[in-house]
């Protein structure tokens, strides 16, 4: 008669589980870098020999931590930097010199392309999709567009339309 909870060496099973570090994302387990436990022969068969996941040793384990809060610091630099930039954004006024009729309409339109441009010529590394417009600028006069460098920062710049100089 077998029994079914014991080994052949008598010993009671438990369900084993080993402790692997995540290499890759992986589906319905993890994220990379995370820690997780699974059944032996899924890590031996399946997630180590893919190069999903390595065994989690302490040296592995320290490593990681070590990596992640590498990343925290340069996450935390580069939001300095930014909310740096965004204060010399907002001290920064933009001229941009379009052609209008005596009213003060414009024959076209300024849009966040055009900003981006002035302020990249201006040295301020601002792409287009960090200008925040309501609609394209179609009259003279000045206005003020905000500027999403990031969700957390956030910041205004002056745009000033004025009429081509005539030549």
């Amino acid at each position: 008669m077998a029994r079914k909870n014991v080994t052949a060496s008598g010993m009671p099973r438990t369900s084993r589980q080993v402790e692997l570090l995540l290499a890759e994302d992986v589906e319905f387990l993890g994220k990379q870098g995370e820690i997780v436990k699974v059944k032996p022969g899924h890590a031996r068969n399946y997630l180590i020999p893919q190069g999903f996941a390595t065994v989690a040793t302490a040296m592995n384990k320290r490593n990681v931590e070590r990596h992640r809060e590498q990343i925290e610091d340069l996450r935390k630099q580069r939001m300095a930097d930014m909310v740096k930039r965004a204060d010399a954004i907002s001290k920064y006024s933009v001229t941009l010199e379009a052609n209008a009729n005596e009213e003060g309409h414009l024959y076209g339109s300024i849009m966040g392309p055009d900003i981006s441009k002035a302020l990249k010529a201006a040295g301020y590394a601002v792409e287009t999709d960090h200008i925040k417009l309501d609609g394209p600028l179609k009259e003279l006069g000045m206005y003020t567009v905000r500027v999403q460098l990031h969700p957390e920062v956030k910041t205004e710049v002056k745009v000033w339309v004025v009429p081509a100089a005539k030549k």
